[in-house]
C-alpha cells in the first residue's frame, strides 16, 4: 500500500473509534512512537510497547468523545487531527485537539509524533 492508501485506511479506522485495531493493522514491527512529554512514553520504541502505551492510555483516562480529522497527506508522511473530550481518572474533563504526524514505509506505520495545541473549550 502507498502512502495514500495507508493514510486513508487508518483515519477511516480511527473515525469509528476502532484505534487499537488501526494500530495493529498497520503499525510496524520496530514503530516509533512519540509524545511532548517527560517519562517513560516520551518515546516509546517496538510495536508492543506502543499498544502498552495505548493500555496505558485508556486505563488512566475515561475517553467521552473524539473527533478525527484528515487525513493530510504529504510524501511518504500524514497528519491526522484528533480532537478529545475525556477525563483523566485523577482529574477533571477536559478537550485536547492533537495532532499525529505519521511516516509510512512499506505500507506500515514506522513513526507517530504527536503535537499537542492545549486544552481546548
Amino acid at each position: 500500500m502507498d502512502t495514500q492508501a495507508v493514510a486513508k485506511a487508518f483515519t477511516e479506522m480511527c473515525a469509528k473509534g476502532e484505534f487499537d485495531e488501526a494500530g495493529a493493522k498497520y503499525w510496524s514491527d520496530d514503530v516509533v512512537s512519540r509524545e511532548p512529554m517527560p517519562g517513560d512514553m516520551a518515546e516509546v520504541k517496538g510495536r508492543q510497547a506502543v499498544e502498552a502505551k495505548g493500555q496505558w492510555w485508556y486505563a488512566n483516562n475515561t475517553i467521552h468523545e473524539v473527533k478525527v480529522e484528515g487525513p493530510y497527506v504529504f510524501g511518504h508522511e500524514f497528519a491526522v487531527r484528533f480532537l478529545m473530550d475525556f477525563t483523566p481518572k485523577d482529574g477533571q474533563r477536559m478537550k485536547m485537539d492533537e495532532l499525529g504526524v505519521y511516516t509510512v514505509k512499506d505500507g506500515k506505520i514506522v513513526d507517530e509524533r504527536f503535537f499537542y495545541g492545549g486544552p481546548i473549550s
